[in-house]
């Protein structure tokens, strides 16, 4: 997020094409070295194509909210994509959320609203809105590759249609394979620590007290559910 930032008023679709560019050279040597092969079951091209679609999207929306708002705000738009991704399990996994889940929806969703400050005369209202809507494509996307992993399609062909930050990109997407949004998602929220402190000594970035609350609440959201779920795990194995 700092390089894209530091890239400066580039289109969007020019920083994404070279950031997916090295990565699909990597991600295609790793294949090709352990001899997966490029061609999926055709029962999940749909489901790729989704991926790929919903991840584009999101990427897009979140390069143009890192170049229009502070690093750690539009980071933090960005991790509302673990909600997106259990409204979208909804409808593609039948994945039905319990009422804690939908608290933390809630929660989250009125977090944001404290960074975007929703208002004709806030002239980052749009940069802002593009940034939920980037969240919004990275949980569609997520809620793909848990589909995706359910069906066994392989991991590495999964990253190597949307090659997209390679190694960080692994990591999440065997993480998704593996398991549910709700049980891993906390673990992404380190990522807006790491923007913050960024933020803050390369671009002197200073959120207003509200950003500050949006983040507090939607992290309390997210760190919520996952002690809920680990409870509700641990109290029925």
């Amino acid at each position: 997020s700092m390089f894209i930032k530091l890239a400066g008023d580039l289109p969007s679709f020019e920083k994404a094409f070279f950031r997916n560019f090295v990565a699909l050279i990597f991600i295609t040597i790793l294949m090709l070295r352990s001899r997966t092969s490029f061609r999926p079951e055709r029962r999940n091209l749909p489901a790729l194509f989704g991926r790929c679609f919903f991840g584009t999207l999101g990427l897009l929306c979140n390069f143009y909210a890192i170049g229009k708002l502070n690093l750690p705000d539009a980071n933090m738009l960005n991790k509302l994509s673990p909600f997106f991704a259990i409204l979208f399990s909804i409808f593609l996994l039948r994945e039905k959320p319990n009422l804690v889940q939908v608290l933390g929806v809630l929660v989250a969703f009125g977090g944001s609203v404290c960074i975007i400050k929703p208002s004709f005369a806030n002239p980052q209202m749009l940069p802002a809105l593009a940034g939920v809507l980037g969240g919004l494509g990275a949980g569609a996307a997520y809620t793909f590759v848990r589909y995706l992993g359910a069906r066994g399609e392989n991991g590495s062909r999964i990253v190597f249609y949307f090659a997209f930050a390679c190694v960080g990109q692994l990591g999440i997407t065997k993480a998704y394979v593996c398991a549910p949004a709700r049980e891993i998602s906390v673990y992404d929220y380190t990522q807006v620590l790491f923007a913050a402190a960024l933020g803050f000594f390369v671009f002197g970035d200073v959120p207003d007290w509200l950003s500050v609350l949006g983040y507090v609440l939607i992290c309390g959201a997210g760190v919520g559910m996952f002690l809920y779920n680990r409870r509700h795990d641990a109290a029925h194995p």
